[in-house]
C-alpha cells in the first residue's frame, strides 16, 4: 500500500518551520511522523499527516512550497537485524532506498517510512517474504491506533 507523504521546503529562517507547524494546527491535521533534513539554505522536511492532501493545499495558500510523494510503511519487529533483512531484501531485488525514517507506532513493532525506486514491486517482494505493509490508514490515523 501507498501512502502520501507532505514534503515541505522550508528556508532556513526564523519562524519558518514553526509557522508550517502552524497551518497544519490550524487545519486540524496532526504530524504521525517526520523527518527534518537541512543545507545552509533550506530544509526539507517530511511528514506522515492525517490528511496530506488538506495539509499541501493548505500550506500552498501560505506560500510554502509543498508536495505529495509517495511512499511506504513497512512494518517490522523491535530486535536487533529486521531493519537489515528487509534491506537486505530490497538490495537483493534490485531496488533502491532514496531515504527512510520511522513512524511513530506503539507495541512490540515499527513501521519504517521508505522513499523506493519501484514501490509496487518493493511492496511485492516485501509480502512474498511475509513483511506487512501499512495502510494509507493505518499510517494517517497512528495516534488513534496508540491511544485506544
Amino acid at each position: 500500500m501507498q501512502i502520501k507523504q507532505l514534503s515541505v521546503f522550508i528556508e532556513n529562517k526564523e519562524g519558518r518551520l514553526e509557522g508550517v507547524t502552524q497551518v497544519l494546527t490550524d487545519h486540524n491535521i496532526n504530524i504521525a511522523s517526520f523527518s527534518l533534513a537541512d543545507s545552509a539554505e533550506y530544509g526539507v522536511l517530511r511528514m506522515i499527516v492525517s490528511d496530506p492532501e488538506m495539509g499541501r493545499q493548505a500550506l500552498k495558500e501560505k506560500g510554502f512550497s509543498a508536495s505529495l510523494t509517495d511512499v511506504i510503511a513497512v512494518k517490522i519487529a523491535q530486535k536487533p537485524g529486521t531493519l537489515h533483512q528487509v534491506l537486505r531484501l530490497l538490495f537483493e531485488a534490485g531496488f533502491s532506498v532514496e531515504y527512510m525514517y520511522t513512524l511513530a507506532t506503539a507495541g512490540t513493532d515499527t513501521s519504517i517510512i521508505m522513499k523506493i525506486s519501484d514501490i509496487n514491486g518493493a511492496i511485492d517482494v516485501l509480502k512474498k517474504n511475509c513483511y506487512g505493509v501499512c495502510t494509507a490508514k493505518e499510517a494517517y490515523e497512528i495516534n488513534n491506533i496508540i491511544n485506544k
